[in-house]
């Protein structure tokens, strides 16, 4: 394996890092109890990669079931507390430094059944839009709707997200 080519040619350095402080504020609440930080979104990375800080409260988060993605891979780092990560075989708990990265087409879930807060680093690779994705759950959370099996179908195939089969 060799770098890439190279993406920046002049001969001198520029002065382009940001900054995200750690008390900021997050950027999404889905619901009550999950609060989604974008530090770095695909379209602020060229399309290279997505990071997202879940901050998730001690109040039994749910998450996703099963599913898989076509065109991205999705890693998961856990900064504090306990998540249940499903790597496709089995559910397992994840504590404070623990990995698990999901390449294109491998199944994988995450929630936060532990009863107490927990945090961890989302990383999708390249960086897919998935700000709309998260949105959409935010709105469909806050409104109280109810989809059915088919509008649910729809919205994850827009999102590069289907279901793993049973």
């Amino acid at each position: 394996m060799s770098y890439p080519p190279a993406r920046y040619l002049d001969e001198s350095g520029q002065v382009s890092a940001t900054l995200r402080r750690a008390d900021a504020a997050p950027d999404l609440l889905i619901g009550t109890r999950t609060q989604v930080h974008h530090l770095a979104t695909g379209a602020s990375t060229d399309g290279r990669f997505g990071l997202y800080r879940w901050d998730m409260s001690a109040d039994r988060t749910g998450g996703p079931s099963g599913h898989f993605h076509r065109t991205m891979s999705e890693s998961f780092f856990v900064l504090e507390g306990t998540v249940s990560l499903y790597n496709g075989d089995a559910w397992v708990d994840a504590g404070a430094g623990d990995f698990l990265h999901v390449p294109p087409g491998g199944i994988h879930a995450f929630n936060n059944d532990s009863g107490a807060p927990a945090s961890m680093l989302v990383l999708f690779t390249p960086g897919a839009p998935r700000e709309a994705y998260f949105e959409s759950l935010a709105e469909i959370t806050a409104s109280g709707r109810t989809l059915t099996d088919e509008e649910w179908l729809e919205l994850w195939a827009r999102h590069d997200q289907y279901p793993a089969k049973a």
